[in-house]
């Protein structure tokens, strides 16, 4: 009984001895993060390549490894031109970015130009790439949704974040199979919709409509379907969004945007904005603080910008007046 008991405690001893051992290297990882000296915080200094303790300046470590490029660049130009790794993936795409181009300059490495043999050849490696690169009908798909998307974007002057998002859901139609019955233009373009009002900077259906393939009826139908289908949790639209750029349009002064502002926040509060098309209520806002801020302005220029008609603009232009007088009477 006593042999297998010392036999037992020296076995404990030896675990014991091994979890001590396996516990210093990391009080030794959290000692390295203070100063030896006094004991406070290290920063990194990359362009000197040392390490130094933020309150007493000593130098723990220098002539450190840069993981850094070897090159300098002094302008963006410069650095494109030293990079040597290509465009970060991009929903944008079919492929997202990550496929090879073939360029079309016909020239070497060297800039030199290639002779009538090089360039047939190519010229054939170039249209077997372009091939490859949409072997099937989903991928021939995406890519002319995707075009689409980035036209219409462009003409909307819309910024990358929303044609990312309009690609994502897209996307999300394609792999849910939501395209059947239904043309590509016009997914396309409700995506881009919908992807526009997430982002609170909106665009109009007849905006829309006007650089769209399709009519507007159909991106209005298109739009609910895929809203509905996925899920989307997009909020009505705020007539107070349009306003910034149909003032800049209408090259109008920061009191008019103020006013404008104003007034939809009385209508909000007078409970007139529900129901109503909020594009005819920032132009007629805009319109009423034009007035206010006595800025000259035709309601036939406000209509020419908004895309509405003038009969909207003075039927909400007095809506709004009205709204206005009555929140101090209530107050």
């Amino acid at each position: 009984m006593s042999d297998s008991s010392s036999t037992t405690t020296q076995e404990r001893s030896r675990v014991a001895s091994k979890e001590e051992e396996e516990e210093q290297p990391e009080e030794e990882t959290v000692e390295e993060l203070r100063c030896p000296e006094c004991g406070g915080n290290l920063a990194k200094n990359a362009a000197r390549g040392e390490t130094v303790c933020e309150d007493c300046g000593l130098v723990v470590e220098e002539d450190e490894i840069d993981h850094g490029p070897e090159w300098r660049a002094f302008d963006s130009k410069e650095q494109d031109q030293k990079s040597r790794v290509g465009a970060p993936t991009t929903n944008m795409m079919h492929d997202k970015g990550l496929s090879t181009n073939i360029g079309w300059q016909d020239k070497d490495a060297y800039g030199n130009s290639l002779s009538s043999s090089q360039r047939q050849k190519m010229q054939r490696l170039r249209t077997w790439n372009e091939r490859f690169r949409t072997r099937d009908s989903k991928e021939r798909n995406l890519k002319q949704a995707l075009g689409e998307i980035d036209r219409m974007a462009s003409a909307l002057g819309l910024p990358d974040n929303v044609r990312e998002t309009a690609s994502v859901i897209y996307r999300r139609a394609l792999d849910e199979d939501l395209l059947p019955g239904r043309s590509i233009e016009g997914v396309s373009t409700a995506s881009l919709y919908a992807s526009a009002r997430q982002a609170n900077t909106p665009r109009s259906l007849d905006e829309v409509a006007n650089v769209s393939r399709v009519e507007k009826d159909e991106i209005a139908r298109t739009y609910r379907y895929i809203v509905r289908e996925l899920s989307l949790e997009i909020e009505p639209a705020d007539p107070a969004n349009y306003v910034p750029r149909f003032v800049s349009e209408l090259d109008l002064g920061d009191e008019v945007e103020r006013h404008a502002r104003s007034l939809l926040e009385s209508a909000k509060q007078a409970g007139i904005v529900s129901g109503k098309s909020p594009v005819g209520l920032a132009a007629a806002a805009i319109y009423a603080a034009a007035l206010l801020a006595n800025e000259k302005v035709t309601q036939r220029e406000v209509s020419e910008v908004a895309d509405i008609s003038e009969v909207t603009i003075r039927n909400r232009y007095h809506e709004l007046l009205e709204a206005e007088e009555s929140i101090p009477m209530e107050a």
